[in-house]
């Protein structure tokens, strides 16, 4: 049985996952917006909406899974409707050894001035940039939270632009869904990095959303930690991207 990572994804309209490239690249290569972690994302928009008590149709979540590597996706209806990454997992958030979203001009030009060819400049992107390529230490985020704590300052730019990148994308989908009634933390980040969720909801206070600083003080556990009068739930769910798989070979068997 083969379970695809993109296939969540293929509920996005064709106006979220095309390019604006010459259409003919699409139809000859199949050069879209295809999105990954569909697996996590689908199985913690699922378990949040069990977990709270809530109905998968008329929902409106973005879930974050967010670490080393990361991606954000819109959700309605319990269908993915955006994400951020696109053709490959290069797209999108800042990530640990990724550098996400970058011109493509910058590319080129960074190309011709470190005569890079295509391998060489995708090892760069892909495994040279983001956290680590900024601050020059580790791509873990603990590693360089304790930098950044130490007076490292390319750490702490590492950690702004970090943030900064997971709330624009936050802010941007919850125009594309016309609202938002629930954010799920999960993955590394999500899941275990209490100072970091701390910053995302400080950062999103213009959406209403109130964090619970108590509730906030958990590893690796499913928890609401926004406070009752929140406007926006924000919970935390552990992925579990292997039971997903194995339930979807029992229902295809």
């Amino acid at each position: 049985v083969a379970v695809f990572d993109t296939a969540f994804h293929q509920t996005m309209p064709k106006k979220a996952f095309m390019y604006a490239v010459p259409y003919s690249l699409y139809e000859k290569y199949g050069i879209r917006r295809y999105g990954f972690h569909g697996t996590s994302h689908r199985y913690v928009s699922a378990r949040a909406c069990e977990f709270l008590g809530i109905p998968v149709k008329g929902t409106k979540m973005i879930t974050c899974h967010v670490g080393n590597g990361g991606s954000i996706t819109a959700i309605k209806d319990g269908e993915s409707v955006d994400t951020t990454m696109g053709f490959t997992p290069l797209e999108g958030l800042m990530m640990g050894t990724r550098s996400g979203d970058i011109d493509a001009g910058a590319v080129t030009y960074i190309m011709r001035k470190e005569n890079l060819d295509a391998a060489g400049v995708s090892a760069l992107l892909n495994k040279k940039s983001g956290v680590e390529g900024v601050w020059g230490g580790s791509s873990d985020m603990r590693d360089t939270q304790a930098a950044a704590d130490a007076g490292n300052d390319k750490a702490a730019l590492a950690i702004d632009m970090y943030m900064y990148r997971w709330t624009k994308y936050i802010g941007a989908f919850t125009a594309a869904l016309g609202g938002v009634d629930v954010i799920v933390l999960t993955g590394g980040v999500g899941e275990n990095q209490a100072p970091l969720r701390k910053i995302l909801c400080d950062n999103l206070g213009f959406l209403g959303i109130k964090l619970d600083e108590e509730a906030n003080k958990c590893r690796g556990i499913e928890r609401v930690i926004s406070t009752p009068d929140s406007k926006v739930t924000v919970v935390i769910i552990p992925t579990d991207e292997e039971l997903m798989i194995a339930q979807d070979t029992i229902n295809l068997i």
